[in-house]
Formats: structure tokens, sequence, C-alpha cells
């Protein structure tokens, strides 16, 4: 059962990982494909590759979660349906909300579905310590507020001196510049998103060996699961995910490549600094989509369609609360037959 059990985490979590890089590329393409700076076809590879190499550039991320991901399971099968759980809520919230075109958090949807699962398992075994509460508050809810407000700020903020900068330039100059400049920081946030979003998809999977082989240190990532992740993450990300891209695109704000580059820049900052410097586990989505609207908001006419934007925050902040529920009862359904 073990063996079997394993497997399924496995491959489900390698197809977590493909619709991951699927949704995500277009939070890197979105700006540029809209704005001229990159062609779609060249803008999919170029972020496909950058999210490969971004998986593989460090391990220091996937560490610090494995250091954090400390709970208790009876067994190596109890321990791997708590995944198996995740996994699938995960999924299931994130193809829905790929078909209504929502960019939405891969990372809060996964830890969330674990909490649930975590607190089936905690209803079953109330004599066990459970880490939900630290779960949910620093990987879902503080992430959650936290990373649009910033996001927002930043880039309203960083705008300023943008246009400043660029004032005495010819609207053409300004344009050719910015379209550089998007084409650049639009593959650093495909980097970001795989040093983010790659190295947590490769945690989930060593976490899962460890489970299964009983491994008591996780002072070292192996080899193939940085791999897989990358494969998998790029692999996706060739898909495009345009549901996601004409949403963050066309349907939340009006910008222009001035505040395009701005936006993505600081969303590729924000992603670095969380993966390398803080460990935190930021979402790709909600740096990137929060960056655009606050670049797009700091115009002299009104650009932003607020009711899409509250639409999509709706979904931010519901999302977590259904993939609780969702891995809570996958969990309870499956653990008769876990043994």
């Amino acid at each position: 059962m073990d063996t079997f059990v394993f497997v399924l985490v496995i491959a489900g979590a390698c197809g977590f990982t493909v619709l991951n890089g699927f949704r995500d590329v277009a939070n890197a393409i979105a700006g540029a494909v809209r704005t001229g700076a990159l062609q779609p076809r060249i803008a999919v590879v170029g972020a496909a590759a950058f999210a490969f190499i971004g998986t593989l550039l460090s391990t220091s991320f996937s560490l610090a979660l494995l250091d954090r991901a400390s709970f208790h399971y009876h067994s190596p099968a109890s321990g791997l349906g708590l995944l198996l759980a995740a996994i699938i809520s995960a999924t299931a919230w994130l193809l829905w909300t790929w078909f209504r075109g929502i960019p939405h958090s891969s990372t809060h949807a996964l830890f969330a579905g674990l909490a649930g699962a975590l607190l089936a398992s905690a209803l079953l075994h109330p004599e066990d310590p459970i880490g939900v509460p630290l779960l949910i508050l620093g990987g879902v809810l503080i992430p959650t507020i936290v990373t649009p407000v910033v996001a927002y700020i930043v880039s309203f903020a960083v705008t300023i001196p943008a246009t400043w900068f660029m004032r005495h330039s010819t609207s053409s100059r300004v344009t050719r510049v910015s379209r550089g400049a998007q084409a650049v920081t639009s593959l650093a946030v495909s980097l970001g998103n795989g040093l983010q979003d790659g190295q947590r998809n490769a945690a989930l999977l060593t976490f899962a060996f460890v489970i299964y082989t009983g491994t008591e240190t996780t002072d070292s990532i192996p080899w193939w699961a940085p791999l897989t992740a990358a494969l998998c993450m790029g692999l996706g990300a060739l898909g495009g995910g345009w549901r996601i891209t004409h949403t963050i695109g066309y349907r939340l704000v009006r910008f222009d490549p001035l505040r395009g580059a701005t936006a993505q820049g600081v969303s590729a900052l924000l992603l670095f600094a969380g993966a390398l410097v803080l460990h935190l586990p930021l979402s790709t989505t909600q740096a990137v989509t929060s960056s655009i609207v606050g670049a797009g908001a700091n115009q002299r006419f009104e650009s932003v369609i607020w009711a899409n934007v509250l639409r999509v925050a709706t979904y931010w902040l519901t999302g977590p609360v259904i993939c609780l529920g969702l891995g809570w009862l996958l969990y309870l359904a499956m653990h008769p037959l876990l043994g």
C-alpha cells in the first residue's frame, strides 16, 4: 500500500507542477505580450526556459520549506495520504480557476489543502500534535494579505520616479526603452517563479520521498527532485495559460510598456527576496497581479477596472477556505484505505 500511495503522490505532484507552470506562465508574459514587448511564442519559450533555470538555480528555499514541514503521521501511508489530499484539492481548485480565467496562487491552494488534511487527521487522532495554525498563518494568511499590499504600494511608488526619469524623452523612445526593459523583467519574473514555485514543488517531491523511505534528515535535496520539478514546470509553461494571460493583460487594468516594465521589475524583486533572502512562500500570481494594478493605477486617467479586480480578490480570499475544506473531506474519505 505504501508504494502504491507513494506512486500516486509522485504522479499527482508532477501533474500539479505541470499545471503550476501552465498557469503561472501567464504572470510572466501577460504584460509583455499585452504591450508588444515580446511575441507570444517567444515569450512562452523564454518563460519556460527561465522557470526551468530558476527551479535548478538553488535549493536553499526547498530546504527551508522542508525544515518547516514537520507534522505527525501514524504511518508512511497516512503521511503520504495527507500530501495526496492536499495535491488533489489544490489541483481541482486551480483547474476550476483556470477555466474561469482567474489568476490564483497555487502555493496557497496547496498549503490550505494540506492544512485541511491535517485537521481531518487531528479529528481522527485528537491526541496528536498538529502544526495547522502555523501552516495557515505563515503559509496562507500572512502572504495572502501582505504580498498584494506590498506589491501594489511599491509598484505604485516606483512608477513615480520611473515616469519622472523619462519625462523629457519622446513617446517613441519611452516605448522602445520600456519594451526592452519589459522583455528582460518578464524573464526575471519567470526566473523568480522557478525560485519560488519550482523549488516548492521540488520540496514537495522530496518530502514525499522522505515519508516513504523513513529518512530522518532533510539536509539535502535528492538530485532528481529539482530536476523533475524543473522539467514539469517548463513543460507546463509551454502551454501558455492564455485564459489567465488574457485576464491579467486585458481585463484588470490598461497600462503602457513603462508601467508594465515597472510592475514586472517589482514582482521579480519580491520573488527573489522571498526565495533567496527571507525564505518565504510568496505567490507569483499575487505579486504580479497586484504590481500591475498598482502601476496602472498611477496614471492621470482611470485605468483600473475595479470590478474585475474585486472579483479576483474574492477568489484569493475564498480559495484557501475551499481548498482547506476539500483537503479535509478527501483525507477523511481516503483514511480507511490507508490503514
